[in-house]
C-alpha cells in the first residue's frame, strides 16, 4: 500500500478511535461536552433528592450531579459548568426560586447556550432549561419538566424523555430504584445516538445517614447501566444483611433467614461482602451454607482465604482448614478466630481458645481484651476486669481494652 494511502488510512483509524472517547460536538468545538441524558427527582415522602445519569463519555458523575440536603439538587451536562450548582445552592438558601437560582447564573453565563440545567428545590419544585445551540447537533435536545422530577438530555434518539418520565412515573420503590429504572428506560428507547460509556446515581435525604446516601458510579463501561443496577443491588443487599442480622439478634430467625436469602441473591459477586454473610449463616446455625459460600469466594478470589482464620469455628471441614492451614496462624489470625467466637455467642469456645493463645502468646495485649471481653459477655467482671487490666499493662494505647474498662466500671 502506498505511503500516502497508509497516513490517510492511520488518519481515519485515529479519528475513529479517538472519536469513541469523545462526542462529536467537544471534537468539532474543542469544549468540555458531554452528550447526555439525566433524570432529577425529588421523594416528598422520603425527603430524599436524586440524580441519574449517563454520557457517551467517561465519568460523567464527576460534573453532573449536585445534591445537599434539605435545600435542592441541580443537574448540569451538555458544556457543563458546575457553578450553575453551587451558584444555585446559595442562592435557595436565599429563598431564591429554583428558576431564579438557576437564571442566576445563566444570566452571567456566555455560554449559556450550550448548556443544559435542571434543578429542584426543598419543596420539589423544578425548573430546567436547554440551551439554544444544542438543537444544531444531531438527535434530539430537550428537557421535560413532571411533577417533583426533570429529564433532559442531548443527541437522543426521539422517544428517549417520554419513555423515562412513563416509567419514572409508574414505577413503585425507592426513589433510587426509580431513578435507575428510568435511566434505563430512556437508554432502551434509543438513549443517545453516540452510544454510552459512563452512568451514576446519586442520592442524598436530609433524614439519611452517611452510610444510606448513594453515589453510586461506572465511570468506564461496555454497559454501564448493568454495572449501575449491580452496584444498587449490592447497596440495597448491604442493607438487607444488616437488617438480618439484627432481626437474629432480636430472636426472629425466620425473618433474619428471609432476609438473608434475599441479600445474598442481590450481592453476588460482591465477595468482600461474603464474611459478613458467612458469619450470618453462622448465627442461623447453617454452617453448611457458610462453608459452600467460603469455598465459592476463595475460588473466585484466592486472597480471600486471609478471612479463613475467623471461621476457624469451620476448621472441621477439611477443605476449609487446607485453604488457611493452622500452623500459618499469626496470633492475629488467633485473634479473629476468637472475635469470632465472641460474635456468635459460643463464650464457652471464645474463653477456652483464648487461654490456649494466651499460653502461646502470652504478651499479646488483644488476647488479653478479648478475654475480657468474654468474662464480660459471660457476666463474671472481677474476671474481666483483671484481663482488660492486663491488657492495658501490656498496651496502654490498647482503644478497646479502654473502652472496656469503662463499661465494666460503670
Amino acid at each position: 500500500m502506498p505511503v500516502k494511502s497508509l497516513i490517510c488510512l492511520f488518519c481515519v483509524l485515529g479519528l475513529s478511535v479517538y472519536s469513541r472517547a469523545q462526542n462529536l460536538p467537544s471534537l468539532i468545538l474543542n469544549r468540555n461536552i458531554n452528550s447526555t441524558f439525566s433524570i432529577i427527582a425529588f421523594d416528598p415522602q422520603t425527603q430524599e433528592w436524586g440524580i441519574a445519569v449517563a454520557t457517551n463519555n467517561i465519568y460523567v458523575g464527576n460534573s453532573t450531579c449536585y445534591i445537599q440536603p434539605g435545600v435542592g439538587a441541580f443537574s448540569v451536562i451538555a458544556e457543563t459548568e458546575p457553578m450553575y450548582a453551587s451558584n444555585g445552592f446559595e442562592q435557595l438558601k436565599e429563598n431564591k426560586t429554583i428558576e431564579q437560582a438557576i437564571q442566576y447564573t445563566r444570566l452571567k453565563d456566555t455560554l449559556a447556550d450550550y448548556r443544559q440545567v435542571s434543578g429542584i428545590d426543598a419543596k420539589g419544585n423544578a425548573y430546567a432549561f436547554t440551551g439554544s445551540s444544542l438543537k444544531y447537533w444531531k438527535g434530539k435536545s430537550t428537557h421535560l419538566i413532571g411533577k417533583y422530577y426533570v429529564a433532559m438530555g442531548n443527541q437522543l434518539a426521539p422517544n428517549v424523555l417520554h419513555d423515562m418520565a412513563s416509567t419514572f412515573e409508574h414505577t413503585e420503590g425507592t426513589l433510587a430504584v426509580r431513578l435507575l429504572k428510568a435511566l434505563a428506560a430512556g437508554e432502551n428507547a434509543g438513549g443517545q445516538i453516540s452510544g454510552k460509556q459512563s452512568a451514576a446515581l446519586l442520592v442524598k435525604g436530609s433524614r439519611n445517614e452517611w452510610f444510606n446516601q448513594i453515589d453510586l458510579r461506572v465511570d468506564h463501561s461496555r454497559d454501564p447501566f448493568a454495572d449501575l443496577q449491580k452496584l444498587l443491588n449490592y447497596h440495597y443487599g448491604r442493607i438487607l444483611i444488616n437488617q438480618a442480622n439484627y432481626a437474629i439478634g432480636m430472636g426472629n430467625k425466620k425473618r433474619g433467614e428471609d432476609l438473608l436469602k434475599r441479600a445474598v441473591i442481590q450481592t453476588k459477586g460482591w465477595y468482600g461482602i461474603y464474611p459478613k454473610i458467612a458469619k450470618t449463616y453462622l448465627l442461623l446455625g447453617q454452617d453448611q451454607n457458610a462453608i459452600k459460600l467460603i469455598k465459592a469466594a476463595v475460588l473466585a478470589e484466592p486472597k480471600w482465604r486471609e478471612n479463613l482464620s475467623a471461621f476457624y469455628c469451620l476448621y472441621h471441614d477439611p477443605v476449609i482448614s487446607s485453604l488457611y492451614p493452622v500452623k500459618q496462624f499469626t496470633v492475629i489470625d488467633w485473634n479473629n478466630a476468637i472475635s469470632m467466637l465472641i460474635d456468635l455467642g459460643r463464650l464457652t469456645e471464645s474463653l477456652s481458645l483464648c487461654k490456649t493463645v494466651i499460653g502461646r502468646y502470652p504478651s499479646s495485649s488483644y488476647t488479653w481484651y478479648l478475654q475480657a471481653k468474654t468474662f464480660t459477655a459471660l457476666r463474671d467482671i472481677d474476671k474481666a476486669r483483671a484481663a482488660d487490666m492486663t491488657s492495658l499493662k501490656i498496651d496502654p494505647e490498647n482503644a478497646d481494652a479502654k473502652r472496656l474498662l469503662t463499661e465494666i466500671n460503670h
